[in-house]
């Protein structure tokens, strides 16, 4: 017994030190592998469909999975609409420019159909992410835990402070990721999920245009590169205008945004911030190797997964993504 009680000790103040990942622990590969056994199966060969249709939805369902995790958690309450007490996650600045909500809609028709009330809209969101991004691949880039239940509060006041934003500096980023348990190496890592996707404009012209107040361009922001953003993006900004934040491979996930950020062409300022810090500098060119760099995105995302999640009896199985039960 009391081998026991000193084993359980120890694994109570691991779960105080690391935030959220004790969580973890409660998830499993093949949570679903009895009660809904083509789940998995079901979500990917969505996920692929609409993916193949349109590419640039893996970068959206990626993004989508962040900003849910990084908010009270991985319990899909960046899925929940406002109500008329309430206004959700979804309202607030960075959160208005996501999409692939269509895609989670989907998927949780055919499973609700399938096996009612058994797969959550939070698993649903993470499985997404990863077989989005697995497509280009045609097979599974990372392993995905299940078994999360999805959360019944949303606000727009818990984004605020949560959310990395494109002009954060580096110790920011680095305390926002500390807060959710997650170290340098993930910092730089899921960093790199902007080798896909684009950013509007909006979200970056002030680096091109006033970076401090006095009509300047950053100064860290490589000239040609900022030559070529401002023949796409004038100013002022148009909110409608995007670019790749990848400014060699919009489309693939691979390792060009690392190559790109050495050169100081990181798009946003929270790019360039990674060569500030002498350790993640050295990680940017770690990541500069293709396979570094996806073996340990891998590792991140498993981990970022994990932040804070419900399980066993929290929460609740979601019926419609959009609204709590």
């Amino acid at each position: 017994m009391k081998g026991s009680f000193k084993t359980l000790l120890i694994l109570s103040v691991l779960c105080v030190l690391a935030i959220g990942i004790c969580n973890a622990g409660e998830l499993k590969m093949k949570y679903y592998h009895k009660r809904c056994p083509l789940a998995e199966t079901i979500v990917r060969e969505t996920t692929w469909n609409k993916v193949e249709a349109n590419p640039s939805l893996a970068a959206k369902l990626l993004r989508l999975h962040y900003h849910d995790c990084f908010v009270r958690g991985c319990d899909a309450s960046v899925l929940l609409d406002s109500t008329q007490n309430s206004t959700a996650e979804k309202s607030a600045p960075p959160n208005r420019s996501l999409s692939g909500y269509d895609v989670i809609d989907d998927i949780k028709t055919q499973l609700e159909e399938q096996c009612p009330g058994v797969v959550s809209c939070a698993d649903i969101v993470a499985l997404a992410a990863r077989d989005a991004v697995s497509y280009e691949f045609k097979r599974s880039m990372w392993d995905v835990l299940t078994g999360r239940r999805d959360g019944r509060v949303s606000l727009l006041a818990d984004v605020s402070g949560n959310l990395p934003s494109a002009s954060s500096d580096f110790p920011t980023l680095q305390n926002l990721f500390s807060n959710k348990g997650l170290d340098i190496n993930d910092l730089v890592a899921l960093s790199g999920a902007h080798t896909i996707g684009v950013a509007h404009c909006g979200a970056f012209s002030r680096r091109l245009f006033n970076f401090t107040g006095k009509g300047d361009t950053d100064p860290s922001l490589d000239p040609s590169y900022a030559d070529f953003l401002k023949t796409q993006c004038p100013n002022p900004a148009d909110p409608a205008t995007v670019v790749g934040m990848d400014p060699n491979s919009t489309l693939s996930f691979d390792s060009q945004y690392f190559t790109a950020v050495d050169k100081n062409q990181g798009l946003f300022q929270s790019d360039a911030a990674l060569l500030t810090d002498p350790t993640s500098a050295g990680i940017v060119r770690r990541f500069q190797s293709r396979a570094a760099f996806i073996t340990q995105f891998g590792k991140s995302m498993v981990k970022m997964g994990g932040i804070q999640v419900l399980v066993g009896d929290a929460g609740e199985i979601r019926k419609n993504c959009r609204v709590v039960n």
